[in-house]
C-alpha cells in the first residue's frame, strides 16, 4: 500500500488529561511522532517560566503539538463529506498541525528575544532539512515537507487549511488554552470546545461558526482574553523571564569580553556568535540550559553567579506598576542612584511591557492582518463576529499593555546607606511595591 495511505494494523491512542485519547491511525503521523525532532520537545516546556508561578505547568510542546493534532483530526471528521472540504488535504492538516511548534527552543520566547532567533524559522529549517521529519515527508510525495511547510508559514494557497491551525479560532490555541489551564490549575481557559467543533463548517477561505454557537464562541474568546493577564503574562512568571534574558546577556557578554567560564559552554557558542546552524539549535534543550545555569551559580563574576543563583532558587525580583512613557525621569533617576549604590542598572533595574489584542476584526494592509471570525446565518450569510455579539464588540480592537518595573529589593534592603536607600525608596514606593 501507498505509504501516505497507509494504517495501522491497530489504532494506537495516547491517555491525556485535556482531550482524554489522541488517536493515531495513520503510519505517517506513528513515524513522525518517534522521529528525533519530535521527541525532543518532550525537553521543551509548554510554558517557560510559568512552573515558578503555577507549579503545575510542566507540562511540553510535545504534549500541545499532540493536542493540536487530535483536534485537527476531530475536524476534519466533522468536515466529511462537506462542500468546500477537500479530503485530499487530510494528511497534509494532521502532519502540519502535529509539526507547527517543532522548532521552539529552550524557555521559548526569551531565549529567541537575546539571540535574535525565530522558532517559525526554525519549524521550517527542521520540516525542510536534513532530519528525520524531512525524510518521512518526502517518502509521502515529492515536495510534502514544502506543503506542511506553507501550512505552517501561512503561504500554503488553500487557506481553509491554513486557518484550521492558524487564525482566530483554531485547533492551536483552542488546545493551549485548555491544557495550560488544567496544568496551572485556574478555572479561566475553559470552554465548551465540543461544541465548538460540532458548529465549525468549511468554507473556501477559512473556517465558519454556525450562528448557533456564537455563545460558546464568546466564552472561548473570553477565556483566552483572562488566560493572557491572568496566566501568560502573570507578573511572578515576567519576573522569572526577566532574571533569564539578563542570565542570557550576561553570558554572552562575558565570551564577547573573553572571560574564560569555569566549563566552557559549548552549547551556547553559536548562539554567543549568532551563527547557529540547525544541528546545533536541535542539541540545546531546557535540560541543558539548566544545567549551565546551575553550574554557572559558581561562576566568579558576580553578576552571572547571582542571577543563577536566583533563578534556580527562585529569588525573583519584586515589581511595581512603572509606565517608561510617562516616568522616564523617574527611571533615569533611578538608574543613576542603582549605579551609586553599586548595583547594576543594566541587570538589576528592568522595564518589562506586555501587550495583548484578545479579538480584532479585519483591518487590510496592517502589519498583521487578523483574519476575523465569521458566524454563518441560517441564510447562508457570512456576517463578522463582533457585529452580531456585545460582549465581543467590548473588547474588539483593544489593545490592553500593561508595564512592570522590576528590581531585586533584597539588595536595597542590604544598603547601608541610608540617605540613598531612602531616595530609591522614595521612588519606587511611592506606588506601592508588590
Amino acid at each position: 500500500m501507498e505509504y501516505k495511505l497507509k494504517q495501522l494494523d491497530e489504532e494506537k491512542v495516547f491517555k491525556d488529561p485535556v482531550h482524554r485519547y489522541i488517536h493515531v491511525k495513520d503510519q505517517v503521523i506513528w513515524d513522525l511522532i518517534a522521529t528525533p525532532e519530535f521527541q525532543r520537545l518532550r525537553r521543551i516546556k509548554q510554558l517557560g517560566t510559568s512552573y515558578l508561578t503555577f507549579h503545575g505547568a510542566e507540562h511540553s510542546r510535545f504534549n500541545h503539538s499532540l493536542g493540536v493534532y487530535e483536534i485537527v483530526r476531530r475536524i476534519i471528521f466533522n468536515f466529511q463529506n462537506r462542500k468546500h472540504w477537500n479530503p485530499d488535504e487530510r494528511l497534509l492538516c494532521l502532519c502540519a498541525a502535529l509539526l507547527h511548534d517543532l522548532g521552539h527552543g529552550p524557555f521559548s520566547h526569551s531565549f529567541e528575544k537575546v539571540f535574535k532567533l525565530d522558532h517559525e524559522y526554525f519549524t521550517r529549517e527542521i520540516i525542510l532539512g536534513d532530519t528525520a521529519i524531512n525524510r518521512i515527508l518526502e517518502h509521502v510525495e515529492k515536495g510534502f515537507s514544502q506543503k506542511v511547510a506553507d501550512v505552517i508559514a501561512k503561504t500554503y494557497p488553500d487557506k481553509l487549511v491554513v486557518s484550521l491551525i492558524s487564525s482566530q479560532i483554531d485547533a492551536d490555541r483552542m488546545d493551549y488554552l485548555q491544557r495550560d489551564a488544567y496544568f496551572t490549575g485556574v478555572s479561566y481557559g475553559h470552554f465548551d470546545m465540543e461544541r465548538i467543533l460540532r458548529v465549525m463548517r468549511p468554507t473556501e477561505d477559512q473556517v465558519v461558526i454556525k450562528s448557533t454557537g456564537m455563545h460558546a464562541v464568546e466564552d472561548y474568546i473570553m477565556s483566552r482574553y483572562q488566560m493572557y493577564w491572568q496566566v501568560y503574562f502573570h507578573p511572578v512568571t515576567r519576573s522569572a523571564e526577566v532574571i533569564l534574558s539578563k542570565i542570557l546577556h550576561r553570558a554572552k557578554y562575558l565570551y564577547e569580553s573573553g572571560y574564560t567560564f569555569e566549563l566552557k559552554p559549548i552549547h551556547f557558542l553559536s548562539f554567543f556568535k549568532e551563527d547557529v546552524q540547525l544541528e546545533e539549535y536541535l542539541k540545546l534543550d531546557e535540560g541543558i540550559v539548566s544545567y549551565y545555569f546551575q553550574l554557572w551559580q559558581d561562576e566568579k563574576d558576580p553578576i552571572l553567579s547571582d542571577l543563577c543563583e536566583r533563578f534556580m532558587n527562585r529569588r525573583l525580583f519584586k515589581y511595581i506598576e512603572f509606565n517608561p512613557n510617562l516616568e522616564m525621569n523617574e527611571w533615569m533617576d533611578l538608574y543613576q542612584l542603582f549605579q551609586e549604590a553599586g548595583i547594576d542598572p543594566d541587570y538589576y533595574l528592568v522595564v518589562d511591557s506586555s501587550s495583548d489584542l484578545p479579538y480584532d476584526f479585519y483591518r487590510p494592509g496592517e502589519e498583521e492582518e487578523r483574519l476575523p471570525i465569521h458566524l454563518l446565518m441560517p441564510s447562508g450569510e457570512l456576517k463578522e463576529l463582533s457585529r452580531n455579539s456585545d460582549i465581543v464588540e467590548a473588547i474588539s480592537g483593544k489593545k490592553r499593555t500593561d508595564h512592570k518595573l522590576y528590581f531585586p529589593k533584597d539588595r536595597l534592603d542590604k544598603l547601608t546607606d541610608q540617605h540613598l536607600k531612602r531616595k530609591i525608596e522614595a521612588i519606587l514606593y511611592k506606588r506601592g511595591e508588590k
